[in-house]
């Protein structure tokens, strides 16, 4: 920090540990998560009513064609991404997802019953959120180098939180008022914010760049093939791993996710009330996650590491997965959900995508949304079955609940070994820099 810097600067820097010429970068990346979330999430208690509505034994096959959904849209977004410039394939894929919001809110406004326009939504949208915050966080591992990323990511996490809370309140004041339908306009005015954002923080990387070549090499397209991201993770030791953190982490979801659907329909019969019930747990999570991300992460990342954001989540849920075996009733899901969601935020997530500063640019676009959307839609579907099966077989949700414990164990242990191979690859990066001749 100059010594000449402005008293709201040097406050910012001591508060959140942001440095020169990073505050409005960092500014842009807030505004984008939060612009971005609160669309998402004025939509999450939407889903979650849809797929009530949609019928709960048929939970499982609306898992199965959000898989086969994304491995329709992966060749469409790698063709995107091959053919644009870096800076634009935000634009482009937001751009079209807020003409669908558009078009889903006719439909809802003209037969708002329809049970399988609801079943539709919600398979759109379960694919629409891992795209789109996917893409959102390959642009910020694009554009931050790893160090920043340790000190910064979280803080823009923090954005994501504050539109997490935004978000399913207005959903909950506003669903007796506007309506379904409204709700969906809304969200595809705060879409197009993010596309505003998102270019602002594209300028922002221009006037600080990390290299000489930087702006000009985010001018072209990519390039290569659209299923690149597959045959990328397939080569890659560390990709897999990140894959297999993903596919754990989307498995213990899963699990949550089914018991979540039960317990709300017995206690909660209206949809309107489902979606206000929904909406209040979004707030309580986002609440607890902005307080860690912004006062918490980054000063674990940087002194404790990128393993202590991997590893302790999966630890504790193990924990909360035990004591919903002995105690099944909705308060004790509630407390492990609000946990489980709140550390994924404001812990597991910012540390994973820090995982991803240091592959190259193309992994980062293409490899990173074959994890992020094929993988994790894939781990939803197969464990929504086994899930199914589980509870077929047995009648006391108690097995379920210590197979999820066990998930939740090696899920942190994977957290653990990708920790210490991204430390390896940091430090061959900063050799190979030292190395470079000037």
């Amino acid at each position: 920090m100059t010594p000449h810097a402005s008293p709201p600067t040097r406050l910012l820097a001591r508060l959140f540990d942001v440095r020169d010429g990073e505050a409005g970068g960092v500014a842009a990346g807030v505004a984008v998560f939060f612009l971005l979330f609160a669309s998402y999430f004025m939509l999450r208690p939407v889903r979650e009513t849809m797929g009530i509505a949609g019928g709960i034994e048929n939970l499982q096959w609306l898992f199965t064609a959000t898989f086969v959904s994304s491995l329709v849209v992966l060749p469409f977004f790698g063709w995107l991404a091959a053919r644009v410039p870096r800076r634009q394939i935000l634009p482009w894929t937001y751009g079209f997802f807020t003409l669908n919001l558009v078009a889903f809110a006719i439909g809802f406004r003209l037969d708002p019953d329809n049970v399988w326009a609801a079943r539709v939504f919600y398979v759109w949208l379960s694919v629409f959120n891992l795209l789109v915050i996917s893409l959102a966080w390959s642009v910020l591992a694009d554009l931050f180098s790893t160090a920043q990323a340790k000190r910064l990511f979280a803080m823009m996490a923090g954005g994501a939180s504050l539109g997490g809370l935004a978000g399913p309140v207005l959903s909950t004041l506003l669903v007796g008022v506007i309506g379904h339908a409204g709700l969906l306009c809304l969200s595809a005015v705060l879409l197009a914010g993010a596309i505003v954002a998102a270019a602002q923080l594209q300028r922002w990387r221009d006037r600080h760049p990390l290299q000489a070549e930087e702006a000009t090499a985010r001018r072209r397209p990519l390039g290569g093939s659209p299923l690149a991201g597959a045959t990328a993770v397939l080569k890659s030791p560390y990709l897999i791993g990140i894959a297999v953190f993903v596919l754990l982490l989307a498995s213990v979801n899963t699990f949550l996710y089914f018991e979540q659907a039960h317990l709300v329909k017995e206690a909660f019969p209206d949809r309107a009330d489902q979606t206000r019930v929904f909406g209040i747990l979004d707030i309580v999570v986002q609440s607890l996650a902005i307080l860690t991300q912004v006062f918490f992460t980054g000063r674990i990342a940087q002194r404790l590491g990128v393993g202590v954001l991997l590893v302790a989540v999966p630890v504790v849920v193990a924990f909360g997965f035990l004591w919903m075996a002995v105690a099944p009733v909705f308060a004790v899901f509630a407390v492990v959900m609000v946990v489980r969601r709140a550390g994924e935020y404001a812990l597991v997530r910012p540390g994973r995508e820090m995982l991803f500063t240091t592959v190259s640019p193309e992994a980062k676009y293409k490899a990173k949304n074959f994890i992020d959307t094929v993988v994790y839609r894939g781990a939803d579907a197969l464990s929504a079955w086994v899930k199914a099966f589980i509870d077929l077989i047995a009648s006391h949700p108690a097995l379920a609940a210590v197979i999820g414990a066990v998930i939740s164990l090696v899920w942190g242990l994977t957290g653990g070994l990708l920790a210490r191979h991204h430390r390896g690859l940091e430090t061959q990066r900063q050799v190979a820099e030292t190395a470079a001749p000037r």
